[in-house]
């Protein structure tokens, strides 16, 4: 067992769910890094766990969505975890970089957001969502995974996203301070 997979073990047992289907999703995720030592990686083809990251702006007003290449949906940054990554949320602030192209994002809260569980071409993705703010100044560049990056306020997301990035979008958005 990596310490990755340790780490990713010790965030879901101390996330406290939001609801019951949330809590059925962190049961079922820790399931299954139980069964599958190698369950934090793309080669699992029972799935992997991944991690995401929805990129808010300073002013607390737009998120950060990029037109995913291969899905061809707009989506949070995120994606696999790599064997360099030694925590589950630095997964996901490094997916968030690369995508994003915007050094120094900061987690909102230490704890995810919020899973979610879909199936992708490669495999199920058990996704463990955080929020993350942008540092002041932010420019955001394209990466070869996406087709466009667009900063979206909050309003518009849910004319643009599926329901998974809405849920991650209200379920941050019951987060931020007021």
């Amino acid at each position: 067992m990596s310490g990755l997979h340790a780490d990713a073990v010790g965030v879901l047992d101390g996330w406290r769910a939001p609801d019951t289907g949330q809590e059925a999703l962190r049961g079922a995720y820790l399931a299954h890094l139980a069964a599958h030592p190698d369950g934090m990686w793309k080669p699992c083809k029972a799935g992997h766990i991944t991690g995401s990251v929805l990129v808010i702006d300073p002013p607390r007003e737009r998120v950060l969505l990029t037109l995913h290449a291969k899905l061809r949906m707009w989506l949070q940054m995120g994606g696999h975890c790599e064997p360099e990554d030694a925590a589950l949320s630095g997964a996901a602030l490094r997916e968030g970089a690369e995508e994003s192209g915007i050094e120094g994002l900061r987690l909102l809260r230490p704890d995810p957001v919020r899973l979610d569980r879909h199936l992708t071409p490669c495999a199920w993705h058990l996704d463990v969502q955080y929020a993350a703010l942008a540092p002041e100044g932010a420019v955001a560049s394209i990466s070869d995974e996406s087709l466009d990056l667009r900063w979206f306020p909050y309003e518009k997301v849910h004319e643009v996203a599926d329901g998974s990035v809405r849920a991650l979008l209200d379920r941050t958005l019951t987060l931020l301070p007021s």
